[in-house]
C-alpha cells in the first residue's frame, strides 16, 4: 500500500463507498506485517516513497520466497539484492513473472511502471571486475524508475578512456564511481563534472587493497568536492541514493 492507496482508501470512507470495517480489513497490515521470521514494513513506502527492500543474503530461499509472495499481495514493486540463483529458482517456482539480474543477484518484480525521472544515472566503473557492484547499483538505479547510462572499464590505469566518455558521463545528474585497487576513479570524476559524485569502493585488488578497505579510505580522503562513499561493494547504496537525488524536483 502506497500513499495513493491510502488516500483511495480515505476517499470511499468519505463518499460512503467502504464501511470502516471494510477499510480497517485492508489497512489491518498497514503498518508491518509479522509472518514469523519476519516483519515486513509495509508502511515505508508511504514514509519514504521507497518500498521495503529484500537482503537475501543469510535467508534461506524458502524465506524469501514467503516474504515475496507476502509482499505481492500489497501490489507494490519488489527488489530482492544479494540473491544467489538457488534463492531466484525457489521465488521463481511460486512467482513466474520475477526477473533475475544474474550480475546483480537482483531480483525485481514489476507491478506498475514507476515514475520515471526526466535525467539520468551514469554509473561508472574503473575496471571489468567491477561491473557486479556496478550492475547492482544500475538495476537498482533502474527499478526505481531512473533511465541508466553505462561507462565500464575507464579506469586511471588507461585514462584516456575515462576522457573519450567524460562529456557523456558528466550529462547525467549524477555520476556513481565504482573502484577497487586504490579507488583512485572518483576523485578524478569528481574534478571533471558538476555534479554529484557517489563513490563505491569494492573488495577488488591484491593484498593491500585489504577487501577493499585501501580504496575506502582513499575514497573518504579524496581531495574532490561533490564526492560522498558509500560503503565497501555497496552498489545498492549507490543506486538508491542516485535514485534520490535524481527524482529531487
Amino acid at each position: 500500500m502506497d500513499t495513493k492507496s491510502l488516500e483511495e482508501i480515505l476517499r470511499n470512507i468519505q463518499n460512503n463507498q467502504l464501511s470502516v470495517e471494510q477499510a480497517m480489513n485492508q489497512i489491518k497490515h498497514f503498518s508491518y506485517q509479522d509472518i514469523g521470521h519476519t516483519k515486513i514494513d509495509h508502511h515505508r513506502q508511504v514514509r519514504t516513497g521507497y518500498p521495503e527492500v529484500i537482503y537475501c543474503a543469510g535467508k534461506t530461499p524458502q524465506q524469501v520466497q514467503e516474504i515475496f509472495q507476502a509482499m505481492l499481495e500489497r501490489e507494490n514493486n519488489i527488489i530482492a539484492t544479494r540473491a544467489d540463483r538457488e534463492v531466484y529458482e525457489q521465488v521463481a517456482a511460486a512467482v513466474p513473472e520475477v526477473e533475475y539480474h544474474q550480475t546483480a543477484r537482483i531480483i525485481t518484480y514489476t507491478h506498475h511502471e514507476p515514475v520515471v525521472a526526466r535525467t539520468s544515472v551514469s554509473v561508472v566503473t574503473a575496471g571489468t571486475s567491477d561491473m557486479p557492484v556496478a550492475e547492482e547499483a544500475a538495476v537498482t538505479a533502474a527499478f526505481f524508475g531512473n533511465p541508466v547510462k553505462r561507462f565500464y572499464d575507464v579506469g586511471v590505469a588507461g585514462i584516456h578512456r575515462l576522457q573519450k566518455n567524460i562529456e557523456d558521463i558528466a550529462r547525467a545528474r549524477v555520476v556513481v564511481v565504482i573502484a577497487g585497487m586504490e579507488g583512485a576513479l572518483p576523485s578524478v570524476v569528481g574534478g571533471l563534472v558538476d555534479v554529484p559524485v557517489l563513490a563505491v569502493p569494492t573488495s577488488i585488488g591484491y593484498g593491500a587493497n585489504f577487501q577493499g578497505l585501501s580504496a575506502l579510505l582513499g575514497m573518504l580522503t579524496s581531495c574532490a568536492s561533490g564526492v560522498s562513499v558509500v560503503n565497501i561493494d555497496n552498489g545498492f547504496g549507490a543506486g538508491y541514493m542516485a535514485s534520490m537525488i535524481n527524482h529531487l524536483s
